[in-house]
């Protein structure tokens, strides 16, 4: 065999470079930044609730503000295709970024300012924080896929990851840990200065360098940012397996997102842990072991790809929920809730990785921020919907019904999954043998 016809693999990308470089300490604080107006909004909001009188269903229903975060596939294209006067000087996706991040600083102190005392607007303040934190998610994704290679991508998901919970880590275990000790009110402004961090460092990073198109009428401008995106996913896979996966997409994480709303505080109240408690266990201690499943599911999509791993760790996410029966056999067993959490949060972190490479395979690159935000609102919607209604279930059911409600819920998903398999696994595996060089 002449030397000139073998095939050589191409080196492997570094991990330490990839961990090294400037960008993925960026997404570190871009993950601290998107982190942390997620849980004040939810699950955090809700013990405000709850100690201002709030009803159950009340709480659930306005702790669901989060369910803003499902339909930020509406005006991603927004983001893709205007800036917004005042700070097109940033470019693009710093302009956005700082936009964004500035709302959610003024959003939380409007809340700290006005409290459940005055609901209605105060509802208004929190609607707002969600929307503007799901914004600043759009246009985190947005920079994250354009600020490095397909190669590096990793490292900044990863260290993305990382900050993203230590943001959840302030806004839950900090939070809670304080509310003990001081008002309400004060804890949420503690939590807008925190923005200040993420808000500088998107003042010194570095824009994209992505050439766009600017279309000439506005006509072109919607057609490109709305429907071609959609148009460019039913061509690429056909109207049938589109369908069928977007379907699949709509139902794998309903036992994850049900148990993220307003349901879990009060829960965990009325299984009598307090709130220092909580905090410690579920935000603290939970928020490290999830941090260690991540890197257990990033190790395993680095293996075997994303499409298996996705499989496996949608069973293992789902059939976690029921270890919440255990905490109501057991009712303020510090054990108890040590063991449940360590099992719901090693399980959650492990489903992260593979289904963010699972979602950017799908993806277009002329289309990835608007395609990204679409298929990651419709994994998160149908959980936040039944979230929505989380409260009057568990009233009419119970917790221990709601629980096992959720669980169930995998089965179609997993349906879907296993006639998805041979389509997906296949591709998984050309693509692998296509970037190796291997006939």
């Amino acid at each position: 065999m002449n030397a000139s016809a073998v095939k050589t693999k191409p080196p492997k990308p570094s991990v330490w470079k990839s961990f090294a470089q400037p960008a993925a300490w960026t997404m570190f604080l871009f993950g601290f930044a998107s982190g942390l107006p997620f849980l004040l909004v939810a699950g955090t909001l809700a013990y405000w609730l709850k100690e201002n009188g709030i009803v159950l269903k009340d709480i659930t229903m306005i702790a669901s503000a989060g369910m803003t975060y499902a339909f930020k596939f509406l005006w991603a294209p927004l983001l893709d295709h205007w800036r917004i006067p005042g700070f097109a000087r940033l470019g693009q996706r710093r302009g956005w970024l700082l936009f964004a991040q500035l709302g959610v600083l003024l959003g939380l102190l409007t809340m700290a300012v006005l409290t459940p005392a005055q609901l209605t607007p105060f509802v208004v303040a929190t609607l707002v924080v969600a929307f503007l934190g799901a914004t600043q998610d759009i246009a985190v994704d947005a920079y994250r896929i354009e600020i490095a290679s397909i190669e590096a991508q990793g490292a900044l998901v990863a260290t993305y990851s990382l900050g993203y919970r230590i943001g959840l880590m302030l806004a839950g275990a900090v939070a809670l840990i304080l509310a003990d000790h001081l008002p309400w009110r004060v804890v949420y402004a503690v939590m807008a200065a925190a923005m200040l961090v993420p808000i500088g460092t998107t003042l010194m990073a570095r824009e994209p360098e992505v050439l766009r198109a600017r279309p000439a009428r506005w006509r072109d401008a919607m057609r490109e940012g709305v429907i071609e995106p959609f148009a460019d996913f039913l061509r690429r896979y056909g109207w049938a397996l589109a369908g069928v996966t977007l379907l699949f997409l709509l139902l794998f994480k309903i036992p994850e997102q049900a148990t993220i709303g307003g349901i879990m505080s009060p829960f965990y109240r009325d299984m009598g842990f307090s709130k220092t408690e909580i905090g410690t266990i579920t935000k603290i201690y939970g928020i490290w072991i999830g941090i260690v499943g991540v890197f257990v599911g990033g190790a395993a999509v680095a293996r075997w790809g994303a499409w298996r791993p996705l499989g496996v760790t949608i069973v293992l996410c789902g059939c976690s929920n029921l270890l919440y029966l255990a905490l109501i056999a057991h009712p303020g067993n510090l054990v108890a809730l040590t063991l449940v959490i360590s099992g719901e949060n090693f399980t959650l972190g492990m489903l992260g990785p593979p289904t963010v490479a699972f979602l950017s395979s799908l993806v277009s690159r002329q289309h990835t921020a608007t395609q990204y935000a679409l298929l990651s609102s419709m994994v998160n919607l149908p959980g936040k919907l039944l979230g929505f209604f989380a409260g009057g279930i568990a009233t009419a059911t119970g917790y221990g019904q709601y629980f096992v409600i959720t669980v169930l819920s995998i089965l179609p998903a997993m349906a879907l999954f296993l006639y998805l398999w041979s389509y997906f696994r296949g591709t998984e595996i050309a693509r692998a043998v296509a970037e190796q060089g291997v006939d």
